[in-house]
């Protein structure tokens, strides 16, 4: 496993970013796009339908993303994570600590829902309320996930040889990553 002080060796093309709700994947995904001209497509765009409802033929449209030769998506959903990784040939993981992660998620979830910013297909964020009464809110979610990919991370690597996998712990570590990325 790589981490934030190894040189990127390699011409990242087809690139997957896991962690936890809220960590700052598809944050990261973009900084990256724009430094290696590569197309970003959020996974949530399409993933999420209207009334947050799963959009059919999201393994089909996940298919399609990965056929080309040059992506960046962020590597969640169970069913669509096995396919991702084996076609990325960079995984990068955000493992920022716990308390980084559910100061982002509970900010950005906050202000989504105070703008009333529309996120896919017309949804926005449920009342603030919900996190009492909804066990897959999102804040709730990150809570009892953030852990998940100190198992699945490893697992991936090891499944999959050819791999690079670049683990980020600090959001320092990853803008000093992004920004030691070869130019295209």
């Amino acid at each position: 496993m790589l981490s934030a002080q190894d040189p990127v060796t390699w011409n990242p093309a087809r690139i997957a970013v896991a962690g936890v709700s809220g960590v700052g994947k598809t944050t990261l995904a973009r900084s990256m796009a724009a430094a290696l001209d590569i197309p970003h497509t959020e996974l949530d765009s399409l993933f999420h339908g209207p009334n947050w409802e799963p959009l059919p033929g999201f393994e089909g449209s996940v298919a399609k993303l990965i056929a080309g030769p040059r992506w960046i998506t962020e590597w969640q959903y169970s069913s669509a994570r096995d396919p991702i990784v084996a076609r990325a040939d960079t995984l990068v993981w955000l493992d920022f600590p716990s308390r980084i992660t559910m100061w982002r998620v509970i900010r950005r979830t906050v202000l989504r829902r105070v703008r009333r910013e529309e996120l896919w297909n017309g949804n926005i964020e449920p009342s603030l309320g919900t996190i009492w009464s909804d066990p897959e809110h999102i804040i709730r979610w990150a809570w009892g996930t953030r852990k998940n990919y100190r198992v699945l991370v490893p697992e991936s690597a090891q499944r999959h040889p050819g791999l690079r996998v670049v683990r980020l712990r600090t959001p320092r570590e990853a803008r000093r990553w992004v920004a030691a990325l070869p130019r295209s």
